[in-house]
């Protein structure tokens, strides 16, 4: 069988989830060469047990493959695999990213900027105006809109998106066979000539319970960045703030009275040194380096990394590598005391090399 078939046939392996995928091709030096491994070589690979490699070696699910290709092909998908150069390169970073993901659309998947919007999905008129007015001042040459399709504050951000000729990429908790919920079909429809449709699942199937979190990984994983517009103390939004928290993305979340229901989550990230607090749009920007004063900074910041002590130096490289990290995190990597790092840190916000963020979180400036 070819390539393609190897990969789904992968997915099909009961209880085989991402970590252990990744692991058996790398292992195997290939997806084609799991499926050719002896059982006894296979069962030497960490956490590989006796159930899965049986699994590895059935051949029922053979006529469920073909059922899927014959679906991608009909449907003009482009299958993705976590080893492709199409595929989300920020999401190639997450230890548990989708080992394929099924894609419906034309814009790129690892554009320069992307942002997530999520939110309730019973939105106040001021949360929906406020999630346009985001947008609509977000919206340059470059970015990217990304949302879980789902109504309110998902549906809000895909239309303004739209309205503002942003590419606007739904990612999706069932299969590409189906639009859930069907009061969005005729947005999806636009969404694929600008932006997509993407998901993990195989076509047949439904929208149920367990998939929605899995979604918000690939929405905050893909994603630069996520902001929360309205949300209760529970739900889908602080699942998907939660996680790219987890990942090291950058949260904001806009505040609301004490008394609104649905401005509880967000003033609880906020609180709880989750998520920045936003007002405006600029604020997304400056947060993020996205405003035009850092279009001219280069030669600056030439001049600043001359200026630098050895140590500095090696807190900006490390910085460059990850996009932004914890204290506790740069305390571990540059094997430097708290408090011996705190005043390094300190240093380098003075001459302009790098910004403290809410939950003392650092990147470059």
């Amino acid at each position: 069988m070819d390539a393609l078939r190897y990969k789904i046939a992968l997915m099909l392996v009961p209880k085989i989830g991402s970590v252990n995928g990744k692991k058996l091709v790398a292992y195997c030096g290939g997806v084609e060469a799991i499926f050719s491994e002896k059982k006894r070589n296979l069962m030497k690979i960490p956490g590989i047990g006796r159930s899965l490699v049986q699994s590895l070696k059935q051949k029922s699910t053979m006529d469920r493959v073909d059922q899927e290709i014959q679906f991608i092909e009909q449907n003009k998908i482009t299958p993705l695999f976590f080893l492709d150069d199409a595929y989300p390169g920020r999401l190639k970073q997450c230890l548990d990213g989708p080992l394929m993901l099924f894609y419906k659309g034309n814009a790129c998947l690892n554009a320069n900027k992307i942002l997530a919007v999520v939110g309730t999905r019973r939105p106040t008129d001021h949360g929906k105006a406020s999630c346009k007015a985001f947008i609509e001042h977000l919206a340059e040459p470059g970015l990217t809109i990304v949302s879980g399709l789902a109504y309110g504050i998902d549906s809000v951000a895909h239309r303004a998106s739209l309205d503002c000729e942003l590419d606007s990429i739904g990612v999706l908790a069932h299969g590409l066979d189906i639009i859930y919920p069907a009061q969005n079909r005729e947005m999806a429809g636009k969404m694929i000539n600008q932006g997509g449709l993407l998901t993990e699942f195989f076509s047949n199937t439904n929208p149920d319970r367990e998939n929605f979190p899995k979604r918000n990984r690939i929405v905050a994983g893909m994603s630069d960045a996520v902001l929360v517009i309205e949300s209760a103390e529970k739900g889908g939004a602080l699942i998907t703030a939660d996680i790219a928290n987890s990942y090291d993305r950058d949260v904001f979340a806009v505040p609301g009275r004490l008394s609104d229901e649905y401005s509880s989550g967000c003033n609880y990230l906020i609180k709880s040194n989750k998520a920045a607090l936003v007002q405006t749009a600029a604020d997304i920007k400056y947060l993020m380096g996205w405003d035009d004063a850092g279009k001219g900074s280069t030669a600056k910041q030439q001049k600043i990394l001359f200026d630098l002590a050895p140590e500095e130096n090696i807190i900006i490289e490390i910085l460059k590598q990850h996009g932004s990290l914890t204290i506790d995190q740069i305390s571990n990597l540059v094997q430097l005391g708290i408090s011996q790092l705190s005043s390094v840190l300190l240093n380098l916000e003075f001459k302009g090399a790098i910004r403290n963020l809410p939950g003392k979180i650092y990147k470059i400036n």
